[in-house]
């Protein structure tokens, strides 16, 4: 057995197996279900319903996937790029830390120049994160999926030092938290009452314009030459390693724009449980999405209604929130494959 490329894979070859991997996941889900001593497909209702059923339901989904629509746009720009970014947890809380800091007392601006002026200054926090990884591969050929993932630790270990000092709220109650930002800093609600914030907003204006560069630009076509075959745009005159150092720049922007929104728009203050993985989750996302900006967006939705819905069905079922865990592992394990047969046959011999 072996594998065989196809040269121009037809619309059936392209979304027949992501499609099959989807329902695969589905089914395992039900097996689980089931031996967990639940009726699977009263437990994939639950799920819906608790994800979709009612306009709180819709609207904590959204908000869930807000920070994961930024972080998944940055894994899909790096990854097109073949630029391995691992480190979109750190970017994100890059972002919201500059947040805070800028956003507590330090700026004294309103709103209408307070709110773009922290998303900028957030957007270039990430992107100066992921920098160093990205001039550390073209300079000395270090392996950015190291690096970018050692970040992470290193500057969630960061974070935790100036919660507990100069950062500390010192009317927190002893919490490792900062204060909270000024009211010009907070991002309005969409619907007044509900958490939803103005950040979805801006996570879908991202992903139009990431569509736009990806598809409409010379940089885009640059980025996708290099994901494709790095030497081959090199002898065609593309200077891949500029191409990588803006791909970085790109990414952990907008990575960096989920700790911005989560500050500003839902949490207003920063402590180390910001995240739950956001960043890990986004490479879920994007890999789900076949890297595709603008399937990032139907890819967040996705995964954020099986965490509100397995938070929903927990309840109701008494099934473990783990069941959405496996579901998300199990997805992208099979959509992995599910890309490698678009591109490929097995054929015998």
């Amino acid at each position: 057995m072996r594998l065989e490329p196809i040269e121009n894979p037809g619309i059936a070859r392209r979304l027949g197996p992501p499609a099959l991997a989807l329902g695969a996941t589905v089914v395992i889900a039900s097996l689980l279900a089931m031996v967990a001593g639940a009726n699977p497909f009263s437990v994939l209702g639950l799920i819906l319903k608790g994800a979709f059923g009612s306009q709180f339901a819709i609207l904590e989904t959204l908000n869930r996937a807000t920070p994961l629509i930024f972080t998944g746009l940055a894994v899909a720009v790096a990854f097109r790029a073949k630029f391995w970014n691992i480190g979109a947890e750190a970017q994100l809380y890059g972002g919201a830390l500059v947040t805070v800091v800028f956003g507590t007392g330090m700026l004294a601006l309103p709103a209408y120049s307070m709110l773009p002026l922290l998303a900028l200054l957030a957007v270039i926090a990430g992107a100066l994160l992921l920098l160093v990884p990205a001039i550390l591969k073209v300079r000395f050929g270090v392996d950015e999926v190291v690096t970018t993932l050692l970040f992470n630790f290193i500057f969630l270990l960061f974070i935790s030092m100036l919660l507990e000092g100069p950062l500390k709220d010192p009317m927190g109650m002893g919490w490792p938290k900062s204060a909270r930002v000024l009211p010009e800093a907070r991002l309005p609600r969409i619907v007044e009452g509900l958490r939803l914030h103005w950040g979805f907003a801006l996570a879908l204006i991202a992903a139009l314009c990431v569509w736009v560069i990806q598809t409409r630009t010379t940089l885009g076509y640059e980025m996708r030459a290099v994901g494709l075959n790095r030497e081959a745009a090199a002898f065609a005159g593309i200077p891949v390693n500029r191409v990588l150092l803006q791909t970085a720049l790109l990414s952990g922007g907008l990575a960096a724009l989920a700790g911005f929104s989560e500050v500003s728009g839902l949490k207003g203050s920063l402590t180390l449980d910001l995240s739950p993985g956001y960043g890990y989750t986004g490479i879920i996302v994007a890999m789900l999405a076949l890297l595709n900006p603008l399937g990032v967006v139907i890819s967040a939705l996705f995964v954020a209604g099986i965490f509100v819905g397995a938070d929903s069905m927990s309840r109701a079922a008494g099934v473990p929130t783990y069941l959405a865990d496996i579901m998300l592992a199990t997805a992208l394990l099979l959509m992995v494959l599910a890309i490698l047969l678009t591109r490929f046959r097995v054929v015998r011999g």
